[in-house]
This record gives structure tokens, C-alpha cells and sequence, in this order.
């Protein structure tokens, strides 16, 4: 009788265990917080069964909400994804966590002449790894261009969208811009020939004065609805992200209408930025945002999401995964000469900053 009433104890303290533990895999969690479209269908779900790990995700369209997150502080979230220009700042200001890379056994698949380029904001590679880059070009409604500028247009030239001639004539098709001041004003002031990264006030009232002759043609500002916008058929053009430009041509072979989507690196030049992950200071769960990074660069998962998302990444050895259609196109993985001409957007002075942000908001209010 003693023998089985202490069996019983003994079963009874093994379930009570075994409810626990169960408790604490239930409850783990990582907070994620990332740009719209940005990961493969399977990405979040197979990190779930994985490690056990829930995850709460989020989407933002701008750098400007996420900082005003990370500023506030407690933001509640473990993994954010900046992009360069800004990242830059947010590290200086001591806003993330360093990565502790023998946590992340996968950094060993990191290529190393990216990673020299990120060390450019992110000295010693100590806080930051890349979720994908790209550039800011130019997408089309090409049939539907074509059928109002003509088939000889030059659809790589930065003139289709700065000369009000042109912006003009392709005002009912409608026109989208990115919705963020340091993503535009680098764009036209290359295009004048000035410095994309200056820091004189009046190379920044001069690229004003380009956008402000063309604001009565644009339609909207979005860094994110113009994806679906264009792939419809109710956008013509954008400036915008390479990546959500692909998607939308994507989507508009899939539901196979009868235009063309495409995009194009125009000559002279383009934005070229890297979205980095990093996790927050303040971050609830830090074990678990270094699980979800070492995850996401797994060559297999990472090349999913770049085949998924139209963004290159940063995975030396995940480009054996990458689809041929992918791999090749140019205007994803830009051959040699064209990446001669991309230049990085860089952090700015704040009185810089402060100047862009008071320029966009008069832009946008049409004054």
C-alpha cells in the first residue's frame, strides 16, 4: 500500500513537471515588429514549430513609425527591422542590444562583403544583420505607359517622373511616391547633380522646388498600398521599392492580366539600403529574438523569403535556393556596371533631418 501511494506521488509529481514545462514552452514568445510584405508564407509558421516559440507580428510602412516607437521606449518588441539610415542613428543612441553571436550559429552563412558594407553603420558587425536590400526605382504599368508616352519612352530615366511634362500626362493613370522624406530627397538630388547625402539647406530647397511642380500629379503617398494599386491596374506609376514592385508584377501574372507590371534602376543613379535586424534594448524576450534571427538565416528559410519577396539577402549560402527567375533578373540582383551607380542613403545631421521632415510635410499638404 505504502508502495503504491508513493508511486502515485511520484506520478503525480512527474505530471505536475510535465504541465509546467509544457507552461513555459506555451509561453515563450518573440515580439517581432517589420516592414508589410516582407517574409515567405511559411516563415513564421515554420519557426513556430521549430523551436516552440510563438510570434507576435506586427507591420509598420515607414522608418519614421518605428523610431517613434523606439524612442517612446518599451516598445514591447524584440526584433525590429530599420533600414540603414536610420539604423545608424539608433545605434549610436544606444537604443538595441549587441548580438551575441554564439547564439546565432548560423552567422557563419553571412556574406562577408555585405557584411563590410553594413559594418559602414554598424561598426564590427556588433548589433545588426541584414534582413533583405534593395533599391528605389521605378515601376510601371509598362502597357498602359507605353500607351500614353508612346513605345519609344525611356522608361529608365528619373525624367519620367521629375519633369512635370511627364508626370503631367501619366496624372490620370495615377502616380505613387514613397511616403518618407529620406527615401525621396536622395533620389532627386542626384538627379540635379548634387550630393544624394547633403547637408546644404539649399541643395534641399532646390530638390523642394522639383517636387513641388510635380506634387499637383501625384495621387498618393504610400511606402506600401501601392503593391496591390499597381498589380490592379489602378497605379500606372511608382516610385518605389524593388522588391514590392516585383511583387505586384507577380501578382499581376498570377491573376494573368492582360498589361505588363516591371521595374527599372534609372540611369544616373538610384538609392541603394539594407533593412537590418536588431533587437531593441528594452526587448522582453532577447533569447528568443536571437532564436528568430539565427532562424531567419537558415540558407533554406532566408532564400524563401527572397524568392517569396523579390528582396536579395544576405545569405552567401542560401543563393543556391534562390529561384533561376529570381537569381537572374537584373533588377533584383543588379549586374556590375548598374551597381556602380547605386549609392547608399546615409544618416543625417538632425538639423538635416529636421529640415527634410518640415520640406515633406509642406510637399504633402500641397502648400
Amino acid at each position: 500500500m505504502k508502495l503504491r501511494a508513493g508511486m502515485r506521488l511520484a506520478l503525480g509529481a512527474m505530471l505536475v513537471m510535465a504541465a509546467s514545462s509544457a507552461a513555459v514552452a506555451q509561453n515563450k514568445v518573440v515580439n517581432v515588429y517589420n516592414w508589410a510584405e516582407y517574409t515567405a508564407p511559411d516563415t513564421i509558421p515554420g519557426f513556430e514549430k521549430e523551436t516552440g516559440i510563438k510570434v507576435r507580428y506586427d507591420v509598420y510602412d515607414s522608418n519614421d513609425t518605428l523610431q517613434a516607437k523606439l524612442l517612446a521606449g518599451k516598445s514591447g518588441y524584440d526584433v525590429v527591422v530599420p533600414s540603414t539610415h536610420y539604423a545608424s542613428r539608433q545605434i549610436e543612441a544606444g537604443l538595441f542590444q549587441k548580438l551575441d553571436k554564439s547564439k546565432i550559429p548560423n552567422w557563419k552563412y553571412l556574406d562577408p562583403e555585405i557584411m563590410a558594407l553594413v559594418a559602414t553603420v554598424d561598426p564590427g558587425n556588433e548589433y545588426a544583420i541584414p534582413w533583405g536590400y534593395g533599391t528605389n526605382g521605378l515601376g510601371y504599368n509598362v502597357t498602359k505607359v507605353k500607351q500614353i508616352m508612346g513605345d519609344g519612352v525611356d522608361l529608365a530615366n528619373w525624367d519620367m517622373i521629375f519633369k512635370p511634362e511627364n508626370a503631367a500626362k501619366l496624372k490620370e493613370c495615377g502616380i505613387s511616391m514613397l511616403d518618407e522624406a529620406a527615401q525621396v530627397f536622395p533620389a532627386v538630388l542626384k538627379y540635379l547633380g548634387k550630393d544624394p547625402n547633403s547637408t546644404n539647406a539649399d541643395d534641399y530647397k532646390a530638390a523642394l522646388d522639383v517636387l513641388m511642380k510635380i506634387r499637383p500629379y501625384i495621387r498618393q503617398f504610400s511606402s506600401s498600398g501601392y503593391i496591390d494599386e499597381l498589380a490592379v491596374g489602378d497605379l500606372c506609376m511608382v516610385y518605389g521599392f524593388s522588391g514590392d514592385v516585383m511583387i505586384a508584377r507577380k501578382r499581376a501574372q498570377d491573376a494573368k492580366k492582360s498589361y505588363e507590371v516591371n521595374y527599372f534602376i534609372p540611369k544616373g543613379g538610384a538609392p541603394a539600403w539594407f533593412d537590418l535586424m536588431v533587437i531593441p534594448k528594452d526587448a522582453p524576450h532577447p533569447e528568443e529574438a536571437l532564436a528568430f534571427i539565427n532562424y531567419i538565416e537558415t540558407p533554406k528559410v532566408h532564400a524563401a523569403i527572397t524568392n517569396t519577396m523579390f528582396y536579395p539577402n544576405a545569405n552567401k549560402e542560401a543563393r543556391q535556393f534562390v529561384v533561376k527567375d529570381v537569381a537572374d533578373n537584373p533588377m533584383i540582383y543588379p549586374p556590375a556596371d548598374v551597381s556602380k551607380t547605386l549609392y547608399v542613403i546615409k544618416a543625417l545631421p538632425l538639423n538635416i533631418q529636421r529640415l527634410q521632415n518640415r520640406m515633406w510635410s509642406e510637399l504633402k499638404s500641397g502648400r
